[in-house]
């Protein structure tokens, strides 16, 4: 049987159901304790895989497109703040203030990785510097992201000064990502061939993480604080924020230059934001009943940006290669997405 269009993907409707079970039966006392340290643990282990699983000759080949990943960091890190800044007497009406510092939180977090290169390879782009792109972001927004919370996000809602979080962000996130890349030699082979069976991990630990949250969350009565008005608000305001994000990133590819494939690559990573990347950051940047608000605008951008860029990417991998004629065919296939 076909899968409904307007069906979210498997991991969508995993996150929605966890969130759902938090709500109705949330983790107290000791039994949340432990599924704190067991999310410690799960985190680490993600992290661990992303760097066992990045190889090194992409990097290598990547990087010498220097501008284009410099664009991208500048989208990811500048342009997406600064929207959220210059967007707030319109967003405010919308959204809750708790909403809100979340929207911030958002702009200030790295770009997706898998699903990036996998829009960026259906779309027919530059998928070598998708990959150096998508996971410089990630490894500098390990550094940046505290940083620019500590600058946009207000002070009372951060549970740690910002050095105080990039040394906890780098013990618990940067540290087992680099052990992954020194094991590579060793286990990456493996890591290849088990690719498949190690995204339940990843998903895993990102489940365990809205789980936690949203229980500390619901204990403080988040859905008796949260209007249904205000989720309405936080829909449109997550789908304005990546309309501008899409045509800002295309405008400014086709400004400086890029060939298309160039374009693609900087669009898919420089207007998306990563679930993987932002939940865990969200768990230790912030008190324990303030992450379920923080992370709702992430998870619910998470799910538009997905079906937005399937479409674009639809629509690039439509256009006619030089020389080629009309009667090319798209790719049927659609690709997995995280």
């Amino acid at each position: 049987m076909t899968r409904p269009r307007f069906l979210p993907d498997d991991f969508t409707l995993a996150v929605i159901f966890v969130v759902v079970v938090a709500s109705i039966f949330p983790c107290e006392g000791q039994v949340a304790v432990a599924f704190e340290w067991v999310t410690n643990f799960a985190i680490g282990l993600l992290f661990f895989l992303h760097g066992a699983k990045l190889p090194r000759e992409a990097v290598v080949a990547g990087m010498r497109h220097w501008r284009l990943h410099l664009t991208v960091m500048a989208c990811t890190f500048l342009m997406f703040p600064v929207l959220g800044l210059l967007l707030k007497p319109l967003l405010l009406p919308l959204v809750t203030p708790e909403l809100y510092l979340g929207i911030l939180f958002l702009c200030v977090l790295p770009s997706t990785v898998q699903s990036s290169i996998v829009f960026t390879a259906v779309a027919r782009g530059n998928v070598a510097a998708a990959i150096v792109s998508a996971s410089a972001s990630n490894l500098i927004g390990i550094f940046l992201t505290p940083l620019l919370v500590g600058l946009l996000v207000v002070a009372d809602s951060a549970n740690h000064s910002s050095a105080d979080s990039i040394i906890r962000i780098a013990l618990q996130l940067l540290l087992p990502f680099i052990a992954g890349q020194i094991t590579r030699k060793w286990i990456g082979r493996w890591v290849d061939r088990h690719k498949s069976g190690l995204k339940f991990i990843d998903q895993g630990s990102i489940l365990l993480v809205v789980y936690t949250a949203f229980s500390a969350s619901v204990g403080q009565g988040l859905w008796q604080q949260l209007p249904l008005r205000a989720l309405g608000g936080l829909f449109i305001a997550s789908a304005i924020l990546l309309a501008l994000a899409i045509v800002i990133t295309t405008f400014v590819a086709r400004r400086l230059g890029f060939n298309k494939e160039d374009e693609i690559a900087i669009v898919f990573c420089g207007s998306k934001k990563s679930l993987a990347s932002g939940v865990p950051m969200a768990n230790v940047l912030f008190v324990s009943h303030t992450v379920g608000a923080i992370v709702l605008p992430l998870m619910l951008f998470h799910q538009i940006q997905l079906m937005a860029c399937a479409v674009l990417a639809q629509r690039y991998a439509a256009r006619l290669p030089v020389g080629e004629k009309k009667e090319s065919t798209l790719p049927s296939s659609s690709p997995e997405l995280k």
